[in-house]
């Protein structure tokens, strides 16, 4: 879903801006893949968790380990920013990490920051989660 051509053309629509998308991956319960941009690489994951104790402390933990600096309303069960932009959002036993700090500068034209980025990613993967 998140590597997918209809995420990566949603998304190139929303930042203006088209990515070369990575092969995905798969490990420990982690899909991810790289979206590569003339400004550097921005990177989508999804963590699949087992239940909500799991789910909840996971999110805790990056919320602490990529020093989240403030909540994001409306999006998903819960999200935040981190210190360097990046966005992550909770829904039922996914987290999904929409991950900026490989992006150098302004994206698109007309250019948007790292963090508009971020967020316009979030919001289409879950526009996606929700059948939106």
């Amino acid at each position: 879903m998140v590597c997918a051509k209809e995420a990566a053309a949603e998304i190139a629509e929303v930042v203006a801006a088209k990515a070369s998308v990575t092969a995905p991956t798969w490990a420990d319960h982690l899909y991810s893949c790289g979206y590569r941009y003339r400004e550097g690489t921005m990177v989508l994951s999804v963590k699949e968790l087992s239940s909500w104790p799991q789910t909840y402390a996971y999110f805790d933990e990056l919320a602490t380990t990529l020093h989240k600096t403030a909540p994001v309303k409306g999006l998903g069960q819960g999200a935040f920013v981190a210190g360097d932009g990046s966005v992550v959002v909770r829904k039922d036993w996914k987290i999904l990490l929409v991950d900026i700090s490989g992006l150098h500068g302004m994206v698109g034209s007309p250019p948007s920051s790292r963090d508009t980025v971020a967020l316009d990613a979030a919001e289409v993967i879950l526009g996606c989660w929700s059948g939106d």
